[in-house]
């Protein structure tokens, strides 16, 4: 049986800070941490990681495969909100 994967300590106050801009946010776990959108507007994928945390094999091809639409890699609510506003429409 395989395990739940392991949250990344900065993902919840990520998370906190794009639902009080207004964003939705959906917990996916793979092949990315979060599915952020608002209302009318672009899907976007980010991917949470620790100051240290490194891609995986499947986050870099989905990355690669997934061209044209919003991505990221994000290690702060700052990023995430940044990143998010520039892309919501």
């Amino acid at each position: 049986m395989r395990r739940a994967a392991k949250r990344d300590a900065n993902e919840a106050e990520i998370v906190k800070a794009l639902r009080e801009e207004g964003f939705q946010v959906l917990i996916l776990g793979l092949p990315v941490d979060l599915l952020v959108w608002k209302p009318g507007g672009k899907f976007m994928f980010l991917e949470v990681k620790t100051d240290k945390g490194r891609s995986t094999e499947v986050q870099r091809k989905f990355f690669d495969s997934s061209v044209g639409c919003p991505r990221a890699f994000v290690r702060t609510p700052e990023e995430a909100l940044s990143f998010a506003r520039a892309h919501e429409i």
